[in-house]
């Protein structure tokens, strides 16, 4: 199993639909969210993904197919 954390950072237009939940049903990945900062028009999520890290790329293309800005996080999220 491969873990790896990454930013999620949404338009406008997606704030409102269910991304990390579409994720984990699509995909045999495990989502747990660190952070996260979601207003009405904008917002992003610091995610942590468990998992074959094919599904986790698989999972990554798919979140960047819908619209969603997907950046590496470095280091320690919880922590800063």
């Amino acid at each position: 199993m491969a873990i790896k954390q990454v930013m999620f950072t949404f338009p406008e237009h997606l704030i409102k639909e269910p991304i990390i939940y579409n994720l984990s049903q699509k995909f045999k990945i495990v989502p747990n969210i660190r952070r996260a900062d979601v207003t009405e028009n904008r917002g992003w999520i610091m995610l942590e993904m468990e998992g074959a890290e094919e599904e986790i790329e698989r999972g990554i293309a798919w979140v960047q197919s819908q619209g969603v800005r997907v950046d590496p996080v470095v280091g320690d999220v919880v922590e800063g």
